[in-house]
């Protein structure tokens, strides 16, 4: 397993950058535009991690602006922390098996959701290319939010 990023909802992506840029001194590593999911992520890292971080895009830090306004309530605004494992299917099975709720299933071979005893939202990512779809995980349905 490996750490990846932490996404934290900005409502101006403008004033935003400023403040973990300009003020901060993270640096912008990689930026994507989501014209039909209607949001923007930049990713940002610390100068000490700047290397790691365009090489293996990780840690980052992973500003999330969703074009649509909306106001973030009850930590809306905190998303997920984010981790890389070796086969996601073995690891969603074990987290199952011992209770862990699987909110938003890996049925693309790629991503999951989980969240933590405290609601804590964790993004699991497969690492390299996505795996094949696979049952149980391709049919099965979301669960709660993530």
């Amino acid at each position: 397993m490996r750490y990846l990023h932490t996404m934290v909802r900005v409502k101006d992506l403008d004033a935003s950058l400023h403040f973990y840029t300009t003020l901060m001194g993270l640096k912008e590593i990689r930026r994507i535009d989501n014209e039909k999911g209607r949001f923007t992520l930049v990713f940002l890292a610390a100068a000490d991690d700047l290397a790691a971080a365009k090489d293996v895009l990780a840690p980052c830090l992973e500003l999330t602006y969703n074009w649509d306004t909306e106001d973030y309530a009850g930590g809306r605004n905190f998303g997920h922390l984010a981790y890389e494992v070796d086969d996601i299917y073995a690891y969603c099975k074990h987290l199952q098996e011992n209770g862990v709720t699987i909110n938003r299933p890996p049925r693309d071979g790629h991503m999951a959701f989980v969240r933590s005893p405290d609601g804590i939202s964790f993004e699991i990512l497969q690492k390299g290319e996505s795996l094949a779809a696979a049952e149980p995980w391709a049919s099965m349905p979301n669960t709660g939010s993530w």
